[in-house]
């Protein structure tokens, strides 16, 4: 009965998406809004990777960030609102801070899918190599802090973003490294507000919007459809 709904929109496709496997590095703003989203779809395997503790500062963002979960791990809280949802899901969470030399033991045979929603740069360039190499497909979210505008948004491959200064360090990397194949990622053609100090500004509807991209992007691949 869960899955009616979404039987009416994609029919016999359903079980198709519901048979991928995925794998979410990141588990905040953009990436908490993936998983909650790929749960709503039935997904019966998700593996997710987050070292962090749920920060009062993240209430503002992050869909498992609340005052009762302030202070545990990520991956615990995510887990236990995946179960809620879907509990056919087999959820694996895995909590630690993935470094990139890591990346290429994480991304294993039984992933279908990879979503980077880190906010490393060398650990998004190791994902992009490994995914690019392995065939796998994957789809990488770039900056959503100091943004506004959640309609800037757009899923489009790397060599076609701008304003961005992660794109910037990426864009660079396929190109140095001779990276030919698509490169998907989601990313704001909006430049960036400026404001005083270092700390990086963020509100509720933009990393959600990029992190529903995202599995927007993944839904269309499964199916067989072209996004552009």
């Amino acid at each position: 009965m869960e899955w009616t709904r979404l039987e009416l929109l994609l029919q016999d496709k359903v079980e198709i998406i519901q048979n991928k496997t995925v794998l979410v590095i990141g588990i905040g703003g953009v990436g908490g809004y993936v998983v909650e989203s790929l749960a709503r779809l039935g997904i019966r395997k998700l593996i997710i990777i987050d070292g962090d503790t749920v920060d009062i500062t993240n209430i503002n963002r992050q869909i498992i960030a609340l005052h009762s979960t302030v202070g545990r791990y990520k991956v615990d809280v995510m887990k236990e609102r995946i179960l809620d949802i879907n509990p056919e899901c087999n959820v694996i969470g895995i909590c630690e801070f993935i470094l990139p030399e890591k990346i290429a033991t994480r991304i294993t045979s039984e992933v279908d899918y990879v979503v980077d929603a880190c906010d490393t740069i060398e650990v998004k360039k190791e994902i992009i190599r490994v995914c690019s190499s392995r065939n796998i497909p994957f789809v990488s979210c770039m900056g959503t802090g100091n943004k506004l505008d959640p309609l800037k948004l757009q899923v489009m491959d790397i060599r076609k973003t701008s304003y961005d200064p992660i794109a910037k360090i990426i864009r660079k990397m396929v190109r140095d490294e001779h990276i030919t194949g698509k490169v998907p990622v989601v990313c704001s053609m909006e430049r960036p507000i400026p404001h005083e100090g270092i700390t990086i500004a963020s509100c509720s509807f933009v990393p959600s919007v990029a992190g529903l991209l995202c599995t927007s992007y993944l839904v269309h691949h499964m199916i067989g459809d072209v996004y552009e």
